[in-house]
């Protein structure tokens, strides 16, 4: 009868799927990329003081250093830690989930999946620009299985163990993200992130002072309070519910608890309270966490970001300014900086700001080894811009970079459309 049950619902959920599919990459997907960055300390300073320190999980002394390489998004050096702290302890949940978290995220840039600039539209979580590696689905499939065959067994031995029930339920949020992002299997995702929420109330139920456990279950309330009417019913029928109040709370408890997970927190509330337009509330956290991670140039552009959607446009001008040059510095290594470029070309081109635009687009191409699909945007926005100036021998080569850049995709048929016509706004 059960089995009949679900499958039935699962049947009716399937009539809403296409339209659920455009809910849950924008609003799920990036939460999860931020709230299963990592569920490991780090020590940030809040408003009302220091934060206390909180012992790693499993305790071993290369962990401060990993998570340091982590979140400033130093992917290789974390998972290269993460290896050795596993080797130590490689019956340790939690040692495997970090080592699942940073090979997951690395992939995850590296296939093109996550556009960090977008995640407030429908359009964050698109299609990967590059497949999978074959070799990286293997190795986090191997340690998912992996650490959910330790939790499991410690949970049927012992099924108030708190410590593993979390642990399972972050096991369970990252499959949830490797099986929407990787395998784009909704249904598989969405049963495994209603898994880790329900691991994680069942922590709270245990023991209301696990703040770390508000994450995945804050969040989980915040997106499903964000469906619209329509999901929001369908989804009823598999008894999944949500508040978006209840769900930032949540995650400003768990933010202010200078827990294992507050960084993780302070990240997601960035995404949720930038969607609700609480953006005051999102610069104090962001000022609050970039500072902790100078090499993490994501941090210092969202301060741009949110500063640009509260119309700060003068301050936000400057901090995107700021971020290119450290960027040119060698601040932030190989890392994309020039994300700030084109986000400066944007700013400036909202201002009827044309040369300035056009110049800024242009940054993009300094940059050695630049992102593709960034650069396809900075020539295409450099090319309209030229159009703006009458400069249209100009405008078309830049539109002929974009072609060549990648002649399949949205900048290169908008590319060709205008190389017919010039763009006018």
């Amino acid at each position: 009868m059960l089995i009949r049950f679900i499958g039935y619902t699962e049947t009716c959920l399937a009539s809403v799927l296409l339209r659920f599919r455009l809910v849950w990459p924008a609003v799920i997907a990036p939460a999860l990329v931020l709230v299963l960055g990592l569920t490991s300390y780090v020590q940030l300073t809040h408003a009302d003081g220091p934060a206390a320190l909180i012992p790693l999980r499993p305790a071993d002394p290369l962990n401060a250093v990993a998570v340091e390489h982590y979140y400033n998004l130093d992917h290789d050096a974390a998972i290269q830690d993460f290896e050795k702290i596993v080797a130590r302890h490689p019956n340790d949940p939690f040692a495997l989930n970090h080592l699942l978290s940073a090979i997951l995220v690395r992939e995850l840039y590296r296939m093109g999946a996550i556009n960090t600039g977008e995640y407030t539209n429908d359009s964050f979580i698109g299609l990967a620009h590059r497949p999978a590696d074959p070799a990286q689905k293997e190795r986090i499939k191997q340690l998912i299985h992996q650490a959910e065959k330790l939790e499991d067994a410690e949970i049927s031995a012992h099924p108030t163990n708190i410590d593993m029930l979390y642990a399972r339920g972050v096991t369970r949020a990252q499959f949830a993200l490797y099986t929407a992002l990787i395998e784009r299997a909704w249904f598989s995702s969405l049963r495994n992130a209603v898994g880790a929420r329900h691991d994680h109330e069942r922590v709270l139920e245990l023991d209301p002072h696990y703040t770390d456990a508000k994450l995945v279950v804050g969040t989980h309330n915040y997106v499903m309070g964000s469906l619209s009417l329509a999901v929001k019913i369908a989804v009823a029928l598999v008894g999944l519910s949500g508040d978006k109040t209840k769900g930032i709370q949540y995650l400003y408890d768990d933010y202010r608890s200078n827990g294992e997970t507050s960084v993780d927190a302070g990240m997601v509330l960035l995404v949720f309270l930038r969607r609700e337009h609480r953006y005051n509330e999102a610069l104090e956290i962001a000022n609050a966490v970039a500072p902790r991670f100078p090499r993490n140039y994501l941090l210092p552009i969202e301060q741009a970001n949110l500063l640009r959607a509260s119309g700060k446009l003068d301050l936000a001008e400057r901090q995107y300014r700021r971020v290119w040059q450290n960027g040119r510095e060698g601040k932030y290594g190989n890392l994309h900086y020039e994300l700030a470029a084109l986000a400066l070309g944007d700013l400036l081109r909202g201002q009827k700001k044309y040369a300035a635009a056009a110049t800024a687009y242009e940054q993009v191409g300094e940059v050695s080894g630049a992102d593709p699909e960034l650069l396809q945007k900075a020539n295409l926005g450099a090319g309209e811009m030229y159009d703006q100036l009458q400069n249209r021998d100009l405008a078309v080569k830049k539109y002929q970079a974009v072609v060549a850049v990648n002649a399949g995709n949205a900048e290169a048929d908008k590319a060709r459309k205008r190389m017919k016509e010039a763009y006018r706004e």
